[in-house]
């Protein structure tokens, strides 16, 4: 067993030795300006280039009570296979008098910890008039067993409160282009901020569906219904101002990407 170790290291080194070799034979005989160029392609193939991704996962029509309106979540990207810049945004917006519901933008910077997941850390910005609070952000957002996609994150705001979120989506493919798109959240609050109606514990829960018909794969319409409730003490402070703390409502969107 040992000399057959001994071989193989013999082996990698005489492949190695034959390598260096074979370069310094190629610079030898190209110009270097040439050889610079030809190693500049070879790393953006192996996974140096800089690539960036836009994707609006949900571009839709909602109605809450007798105010229309209009949500949306969607989020880039700018960098290589291994690190990169994620820029994230969602919010909704009512016609008057509920205006501006919730928004919210995030820098995160993302390193590749596994060949599905990245961790990533950065700050969120609400932007809710009256209300705009900055957190810091840590998660992980990737593609778990079974193809579930999965997006976690824990807040800590400038004032000490703490909040955690998961996000998880999958996709049912009934033809290469009709595809039905389950997604469910929650919300978990560790502390009690009575002015933002949020209790601590598990503070709101959203489920819902997606059917969406690719024309193209960057350009997807589609329909679908959502149900959300605010839960435990959160609910309680929903309630005590009057509100319902649940919603059905039926919506109708385009998803794109480029």
């Amino acid at each position: 067993m040992r000399f057959r170790s001994i071989g193989a290291m013999l082996l990698v080194f005489l492949l190695a030795s034959a390598s260096g070799l074979a370069q310094s034979a190629a610079e030898e005989y190209y110009d270097p300006a040439a050889m610079r160029e030809s190693h500049e392609r070879l790393r953006e193939a192996t996974g140096g280039q800089v690539i960036t991704f836009v994707q609006a996962d949900r571009l839709e029509n909602v109605r809450l009570g007798d105010s229309n309106g209009v949500l949306w979540e969607a989020q880039g990207w700018i960098g290589s296979d291994y690190t990169r810049l994620w820029i994230k945004t969602e919010g909704e917006r009512y016609s008057s008098p509920a205006g501006l519901e919730d928004a919210e933008i995030q820098a995160l910077y993302s390193r590749a910890v596994s060949p599905f997941f990245d961790f990533q850390a950065g700050v969120r910005q609400d932007l809710v008039p009256g209300e705009k609070r900055t957190f810091g952000v840590i998660g992980f957002q990737g593609l778990a067993p079974y193809m579930f996609e999965l997006d976690t994150a824990l807040f800590v705001s400038h004032e000490g409160d703490v909040s955690a979120r998961a996000e998880v989506e999958y996709e049912i493919l009934f033809t290469q282009r009709l595809i039905l798109q389950p997604r469910a959240e929650v919300n978990i609050a560790f502390q009690d901020v009575p002015r933002l109606d949020v209790g601590r514990g598990l503070s709101t829960v959203e489920m819902g569906a997606r059917l969406r018909y690719e024309i193209k794969r960057q350009f997807a319409p589609y329909i679908g219904v959502s149900w959300a409730r605010s839960v435990g003490r959160t609910a309680d402070f929903v309630s005590s101002r009057g509100d319902d703390p649940s919603s059905l409502i039926i919506v109708g969107g385009l998803r794109l990407w480029f």
